[in-house]
């Protein structure tokens, strides 16, 4: 199934941009005439007709749409500190969309390697992953915040609250696995730190505002195969 990818609806028409009219006309050999599928990267996915077959600006009319298309049944927002090769970071986003997350906020640790990260490039990586995964909807790529900050704004949410916290108070770490299992919303947040984990002053203030320490398992995972590995447990409780 091919998926192309607008926001831009007028009057029961999407109007695609250059590169999208690129690959629909050019590559594809798409014309007028022919059905194809679009996708507003908010949740809608729409069976349309292309009515004009312009390579640098085609415009197809909608015929049906179809809300909530590809989604699944819960709402996880992942938080983690960027890596020290941005590449990384940039993989699990990409993974983290073909299996399921809805916001993705990259987080700076007193303890990060990479203090400055950029969301431009990674917006147009999860469109592609969103259309090859058959999603309608794109994941919001927040805008970098401290660690601090982030738990501050969560602190009010009704939501499972989750910190991959590897070193301190092992004791009072759950499964992953048990948390999510036991929980019966479907709002999730969990936050992964960067490779020196979080610092104690910063995951005692994530407990305070009420995130549960978990752990992943035995084995040390780099940030990103952690949050993929809790992307997946999430996955795998709602949707299999």
């Amino acid at each position: 199934m091919e998926l192309f990818y607008s926001q831009n609806v007028q009057d029961r028409h999407i109007l695609l941009d250059k590169e999208e009219s690129g690959h629909l006309v050019r590559v594809l050999r798409h014309k007028s005439g022919d059905r194809i599928n679009v996708m507003d990267g908010m949740g809608t996915m729409y069976e349309c007709v292309i009515v004009d077959d312009s390579p640098s600006a085609a415009v197809a009319a909608i015929q049906q749409a179809h809300t909530q298309w590809g989604a699944h049944p819960y709402d996880l927002t992942l938080a983690v500190c960027p890596t020290k090769n941005s590449d990384r970071f940039e993989w699990f986003a990409e993974k983290a969309t073909e299996m399921g997350v809805d916001g993705i906020v990259p987080v700076i640790g007193e303890r990060s390697e990479r203090k400055v990260f950029k969301t431009e490039r990674l917006q147009r990586i999860l469109v592609s992953a969103a259309k090859q995964s058959l999603k309608a909807k794109v994941p919001a790529v927040c805008a970098p915040v401290s660690v601090k900050e982030f738990i501050q704004a969560s602190k009010e949410k009704d939501a499972l609250k989750l910190i991959a916290w590897c070193f301190e108070n092992e004791d009072k770490r759950v499964s992953i696995k048990d948390a999510v299992k036991a929980y019966e919303g479907k709002d999730i947040i969990v936050m992964i730190g960067p490779e020196g984990d979080f610092s104690p002053e910063e995951a005692k203030m994530a407990v305070s505002a009420g995130f549960q320490p978990v752990t992943l398992g035995s084995s040390r995972l780099r940030t990103e195969t952690a949050a993929l590995v809790a992307t997946g447990v999430i996955y795998y409780n709602y949707c299999l």
